[in-house]
């Protein structure tokens, strides 16, 4: 008797603790389930002129840094599809044979110039961007390794340029040209799985505004920019 009021007493204690175990577990369950991805991303490209006027040639490496912050708002329950909004910075160069420089009014003259000339002729933008994507995903909550595909489009503001030149007859640095378009925006595109993936952004809007011109005709060039990208959280 006294032993099976000792299993009984064993009993009654565990039950509660079984049944917070339970509940914790599904808790847990509930908690991990509402998991959101991607949400942090690095990312370097090579960064290239499109409809570039006749002449103009690219020198040397035209490189891109990206880095910043996407908001995931997962769509369905599986939360395999989502958007993406986000802030971010990104510092991108270009080496090019066209020189520009300053007039004494404070305009600005474009000259292509050969490549024997110079050692460096670069322009470089900063710039705050608001992303967007529309996203695709394998994951599941407990999965870290996935294929993705985020489709969508940036949005960039630029905050500093910068002409830098290196060569004959001087070397010469400009800050803040006024013929850079304030604004920069574009399509883009991210695949791959795991961590790292391809990434392209494709410029619909040209660099300069329409007070530059090069031998009288307007400087329509743009920006495709190809590289890796990193997300992580």
């Amino acid at each position: 008797m006294k032993t099976v009021l000792k299993k009984s007493l064993v009993i009654l204690v565990l039950l509660p603790l079984f049944g917070l175990s339970q509940n914790q577990e599904q808790s847990e369950r509930t908690v991990d389930s509402l998991y959101r991805e991607d949400q942090l991303y690095f990312g370097v490209t090579y960064n290239l002129i499109s409809s570039k006027p006749e002449g103009l040639s690219q020198t040397g490496f035209s490189s891109g840094f990206h880095f910043g912050f996407i908001r995931d708002f997962p769509l369905n329950t599986k939360r395999n599809f989502a958007i993406g909004l986000g802030l971010g910075f990104s510092t991108n160069s270009i080496n090019q044979n066209l020189q520009v420089q300053e007039d004494d009014a404070g305009g600005y003259n474009y000259e292509l110039i050969s490549t024997d000339q110079f050692t460096k002729n670069k322009y470089t933008l900063n710039l705050i961007e608001l992303p967007l994507e529309f996203r695709w995903r394998s994951s599941t909550y407990d999965t870290y390794k996935f294929w993705r595909v985020y489709a969508g489009f940036k949005v960039g503001y630029v905050i500093r340029s910068v002409v830098k030149y290196e060569g004959d007859p001087k070397d010469f640095k400009l800050k803040q040209i006024e013929d850079f378009n304030d604004f920069e925006y574009g399509l883009t595109l991210s695949a791959g799985y795991d961590k790292f993936n391809v990434h392209i952004y494709y410029g619909l809007n040209t660099v300069f505004d329409g007070n530059s011109s090069l031998d009288g005709q307007q400087i329509d060039m743009s920006t495709v920019k190809i590289g890796l990208m990193l997300y992580i959280l």
